[in-house]
């Protein structure tokens, strides 16, 4: 049985695993920086080219849509603990280009 990931650091670098290329629109490229604070974050990049998607620590490269939140609020809201709409707007999540976020997100398989 597979096991979910819990941590934020975890739940990032597991977007590799989760992706899903059939979803792609033709052509669609991108580089996402995620900064997450507090103990159980750090800063990523996701880079998504040629129809796979490769995350790693550290950020590489000039993001087109940049994610800062807390390791607490990321983990609620990819365990759906947490509305991703309501930390948002309550400035819980910050997201560099909503539009490349909502492209993004549909790429990969949610956790619950």
């Amino acid at each position: 049985m597979e096991t979910k990931p819990e941590i934020a650091r975890e739940i990032v670098l597991s977007l590799q695993d989760r992706f899903r290329p059939e979803k792609l629109e033709e052509g669609f490229e991108t580089i996402f920086h995620f900064d997450i604070e507090g103990k159980n974050g750090g800063q990523f990049t996701a880079v998504i080219e040629k129809g796979s998607c490769r995350v790693s620590q550290g950020l590489e490269g000039e993001a087109k849509c940049t994610i800062k939140t807390s390791d607490v609020v990321y983990e609620e809201i990819e365990l759906g603990k947490r509305s991703a709409e309501m930390a948002f707007m309550m400035g819980k999540i910050k997201v560099s280009d909503l539009n490349e976020m909502l492209k993004f997100t549909k790429l990969f398989k949610r956790l619950f």
